[in-house]
């Protein structure tokens, strides 16, 4: 999730004690891998550069060896064709909100949507907690993923719990949510990144392959993200108002790897 434009102050812990019986998480049933984790599963180089693009017509000519893109806008054959140039290509997914102009929109269950995203309105959380209701919905997203080719999946909006979502998810709701969205791209032969969600990263570092960042500059939280980089795990990092020079030196010696987007993640960049 990107930052809010407005409003990143009003971020609210949601306490756990309030949970209704009617939405308590379901247990976890067994599932059949598709194709089992390896130890060759893809994942970024620690400072690797990247692309990050989700709006606008994809721009292929980018040199850098990892892309990540929207796992519906982008093709099997754009996919195809980064691959064919030497890149990999992380699959951009939100699975922890609900985006009203998605093709699959419609079967989402009313019960499982929450309030409008700060900033997003065209988004709403998703209770994370019905498990049962939003995996099929989700694993059918990661198929899709990987039908078209993708090695890695980024799955956004991973911390409801600690926003206004609707929901009194807790911390725990949010870490048996995040463990079996890794599992889905696990099961996929896909390798999954962690998207923000510092609060739970040292949890949760065993369970990801990478992680994907926004604004730990700005706010003063790369610190929060030493688990994946002492782990020699990547850091796929973003930064919307600062200047190059105001992070990238910090980035090169944390072996992050960053650069400066626009807001609307479209084609343009600023490579540290």
């Amino acid at each position: 999730m990107l930052r809010p434009l407005v409003g990143v102050a009003a971020f609210l812990l949601i306490l756990a004690g309030c949970s209704d019986s009617a939405a308590q998480p379901v247990a976890d049933q067994p599932t059949q891998p598709i194709k089992p984790r390896s130890g060759d599963l893809w994942a970024p180089a620690q400072g690797a550069p990247w692309q990050w693009q989700l709006s606008g017509e994809l721009d292929l000519s980018v040199d850098v060896p990892v892309y990540d893109v929207d796992y519906e806008k982008a093709s099997a054959a754009q996919v195809a064709e980064l691959q064919k140039q030497g890149r990999r290509v992380i699959c951009y997914v939100s699975v922890g909100s609900h985006e009203n102009f998605r093709p699959d929109q419609a079967q989402f269950p009313a019960a499982v949507l929450g309030k409008a995203l700060d900033g997003w309105p065209d988004e709403r959380w998703l209770d994370i907690r019905q498990w049962d209701q939003l995996k099929p919905l989700l694993a059918a997203r990661f198929d899709l993923c990987r039908e078209k080719g993708f090695d890695a999946v980024e799955p956004d909006n991973v911390d409801g719990y600690s926003n206004d979502s609707g929901f009194p998810l807790s911390a725990d709701d949010q870490l048996t949510f995040n463990r079996r969205i890794a599992a889905l791209a696990h099961e996929r032969g896909m390798s999954v990144g962690l998207k923000n969600d510092l609060e739970q990263v040292e949890l949760l570092q065993p369970d990801f392959d990478f992680a994907v960042n926004e604004e730990c500059m700005r706010y003063d939280e790369c610190d929060q993200l030493q688990p994946f980089l002492q782990a020699g795990k990547a850091v796929l990092h973003v930064e919307y108002d600062l200047a190059p020079e105001e992070f990238c030196a910090k980035a090169r010696e944390l072996r992050m790897s960053s650069m400066r987007k626009p807001l609307d993640l479209g084609p343009d960049r600023q490579p540290c």
